[in-house]
C-alpha cells in the first residue's frame, strides 16, 4: 500500500489535519492504536481561534448545540470580554466526543479511510517516503507514505521513533478527572480554590446529574498512575476538599496526569510532522493544547497537500516549523504562568489582585485576550504596516454582497479578493468585491491568514503569491 500522508492518532488534531489533507487533493489514511474512540472528554470547547478554524470549512453546524464564554480568564482571573472591539469568546460545553463524531463524519463525507485497531511499532524513512510498521487486527503490517504526521499525543511513538527530542518540565502536583453521572453538585466552572493550594472543579455536561469534577489535591502524587486509579480514590479525594460525597455516582471515565510540560524541539524531521499534543506537551488548562492543535493542522494541512500537488514552493513546508514552533513556546510560558496564577495557593492573592486591576484596561484585556483566545497571533508575512497583515482575516466579515470570509474558505483553497490572479488560478480563488476593513484588495492563505495586502504590504502581489502558492502557471499567464 500507498498513500500520500499517514496520520497516527485519530484525535480532533489528526483528523482535522486529514481532512484539511483531503481538501488540497491529497491522499491520505489515518491510523489509530484505539478500536473505537475512547468516549473522553479531557477538553469541554476550545478557544476562538479554534472555532475559527472550524467555520472556515464549514464545520461548526456538525457540531450541535454549545456555548459562547461571555466572560474571559487567565488563570481564574476574571475579565469582560465585552469591552473588546471584536468578540473572542471561547466554545465552552462541548466534548472532546462531540468534536471528534463531528469531525470524523466530516471525513466520512471526504472518503478518508480512519483504520482503527492498529498500532505504530516502527518507522524508517527512505527516499522517497516512509514505511511504517503497525500491529493491527490481521497481525503485522506494513504502509508506505510520502509524509507521516503523527498526532499521537504527548507520549508520541512518532516522535520518538523519529529521533525528535522534547525537552520538558517535571511533574510537580497530579491530578484526577471523572465524568460522573447519578448526583447533584453545585457547580464550580472555572474551579473552587480551598486552603493550602487545592482547588476542585465541577462542569455541568448538559444532562441531569452528568457532570465532569477534577481534583487538584497537593498531596496527590505528580505523576499518577491513570491504569490504577479507581472511582474511590477519586471520590475519596472529592470528599476530603469539599465535604460532599460523590460515592454514589457512576463514572464514566477516570483519568489522572500531572501537570508537566514539554516542547519537541523541532515540528518537522524529514518525512516526518508532529502536530497537537505529539509536539507540545501542557497540562490541562481550558482547552488550549486542544486549541493549539487545531490550528497546526490548519496551518500544515494545505502545505503538505500543496507540496504533493508540486506547486507548492522549495521552502514552503519549513514555514510549518517557523510559523507553529514559536506559538508552542509561548503556549508553555503561558500555560505555566496561568497554573501557577490558578492553583496557587493565598500567597498569590496579591498578584491575583494585580491582575486583576490591570484586566479592567482595555488594552491589557485585549492583549490577554489575544493571548487566551488565539487571534493575537501574527505570521511573518513580509514587510508591511497594516494592521491585518500576518493576522487572521475575521471570518464574520461581509463583502458588500453579504458573503461571510468564512464561507469563501471552505474549500481550502487561497483567497484573493479584488485582485487578479492570472497563472494561479488553479490554487486561488478570485473574489471581486471591496473588501472593507481599509484594504482595497487582499490575499489570504487556506488557514484563514492574511498574506498581502493593499495598501500596507511593501512587497509586490505576484512575489506574495510566489511565496505561498508557488511558480505562475505558464498558461495560466498567457491568458
Amino acid at each position: 500500500m500507498r498513500t500520500g500522508v499517514i496520520v497516527v492518532g485519530a484525535g480532533p488534531v489528526g483528523l482535522l489535519l486529514a481532512g484539511e489533507l483531503r481538501l488540497g487533493g491529497a491522499q491520505v489514511t489515518v491510523y489509530d492504536k484505539l478500536t473505537a474512540p475512547s468516549g473522553e472528554s479531557r477538553a469541554l470547547g476550545f478557544n476562538r481561534r479554534a472555532a475559527e478554524t472550524l467555520d472556515q470549512r464549514g464545520l461548526l453546524p456538525r457540531l450541535g448545540e454549545f456555548r459562547w464564554g461571555p466572560m474571559g480568564h487567565f488563570g481564574g482571573v476574571r475579565f469582560d470580554l465585552g469591552m473588546l472591539d471584536e468578540d473572542q469568546s471561547g466554545v465552552l460545553g462541548l466534548s472532546q466526543a462531540r468534536t471528534e463524531a463531528a469531525l470524523a463524519g466530516w471525513l466520512a463525507d471526504l472518503g478518508v479511510p480512519v483504520r482503527r485497531g492498529y498500532e505504530l511499532t516502527d518507522l524508517r524513512e527512505t527516499p522517497s517516503g516512509v514505511v511504517v510498521t503497525l500491529d493491527g487486527p490481521q497481525g503485522v503490517a506494513e504502509d508506505t507514505a510520502d509524509y507521516v504526521v503523527g498526532c499521537d499525543g504527548p507520549q508520541s511513538t512518532v516522535r520518538r521513533l523519529a529521533g525528535i527530542d522534547a525537552p520538558g518540565w517535571e511533574p510537580t502536583r497530579g491530578m484526577y478527572t471523572a465524568e460522573i453521572t447519578g448526583v447533584k453538585l453545585r457547580p464550580r466552572p472555572i474551579g473552587e480554590r480551598l486552603p493550602g493550594g487545592n482547588m476542585v472543579v465541577c462542569t455541568p455536561l448538559g444532562g441531569e446529574g452528568r457532570y465532569r469534577v477534577v481534583v487538584h489535591d497537593t498531596s496527590l502524587p505528580p505523576r499518577p498512575d491513570p491504569n490504577a486509579l479507581t472511582f474511590k480514590e477519586v471520590a475519596d479525594a472529592w470528599q476530603r476538599l469539599t465535604g460532599e460525597s460523590i460515592h454514589s455516582a457512576q463514572p464514566q471515565w477516570l483519568w489522572a496526569c500531572g501537570n508537566s510540560a514539554a516542547l519537541a524541539t523541532s515540528y518537522r524531521r524529514g518525512r516526518v510532522f508532529l502536530a497537537g499534543d505529539a509536539a507540545h506537551e501542557i497540562p490541562p488548562l481550558a482547552a488550549w493544547g486542544l486549541s493549539a492543535g487545531l490550528q497546526d493542522a490548519a496551518n500544515l494541512g494545505w502545505k503538505l497537500a500543496a507540496t504533493l500537488k508540486g506547486w507548492a514552493p522549495a521552502d514552503l513546508l519549513d514555514t510549518y516549523h517557523a510559523e507553529r514552533h514559536p506559538v508552542g513556546q509561548q503556549l508553555i510560558r503561558n500555560a505555566q504562568a496561568a497554573a501557577k496564577i490558578y492553583l496557587g495557593d493565598a500567597d498569590m492573592d496579591p498578584i491575583r489582585s494585580v491582575l486583576a486591576e490591570l484586566l479592567e484596561h482595555k488594552d491589557t484585556a485585549e492583549h490577554v485576550a489575544g493571548i487566551v483566545s488565539g487571534l493575537g497571533i501574527r505570521y511573518d508575512m513580509g514587510p508591511g504596516d497594516h494592521p491585518l497583515l500576518g493576522k487572521r482575516m475575521p471570518p464574520d466579515h461581509e463583502l458588500p454582497d453579504g458573503t461571510r470570509i468564512a464561507s469563501l474558505l471552505h474549500s481550502g483553497r487561497g483567497v484573493l479578493i479584488n485582485q487578479s490572479a492570472n497563472g494561479w488560478s488553479d490554487r486561488i480563488d478570485v473574489v471581486t468585491a471591496n473588501p472593507g476593513l481599509g484594504l482595497d484588495a487582499v490575499l489570504i492563505r487556506p488557514d484563514g491568514y492574511v498574506a498581502w495586502t493593499a495598501p500596507g504590504s511593501s512587497i509586490g502581489l505576484s512575489d506574495a503569491l510566489s511565496r505561498w502558492f508557488g511558480a505562475r502557471d505558464r498558461v495560466g499567464a498567457l491568458q
